[in-house]
């Protein structure tokens, strides 16, 4: 069952410094099935409730939940994390989808 890595995040520095995290990360997740479904800088429409609060969204679908756990804590993206401290504040949450 298909599942989601949903990534909330906010700059704190110029979005160019965060380019050797965003091309290290692509072709991690992709080695666990992941790959992009809504990538950054996308506009976020609010259509009831309390308006987006303005932090980039990405998400990634995955073939399982466990394989988004077996990337999240795999060395390589252990590594890769390390590229981003201090450029972005962030939010990450894992989802099963529907059968």
């Amino acid at each position: 069952m298909a599942a989601y890595l949903i990534v909330q995040l906010k700059l704190l520095a110029d979005r160019a410094a965060l380019a050797p995290y965003r091309d290290a990360v692509t072709p991690c997740a992709a080695k666990f099935g992941g790959h992009y479904i809504v990538a950054g800088g996308v506009a976020v429409e609010t259509l009831e409730g309390k308006p987006h609060d303005g932090r980039s969204l990405v998400i990634f679908e995955f073939p399982s939940l466990e394989a988004i756990h077996a990337f999240w804590s795999s060395p390589d993206y252990i590594a890769i994390k390390k590229l981003r401290e201090g450029l972005v504040e962030l939010d990450a949450w894992a989802v099963r989808g529907v059968v």
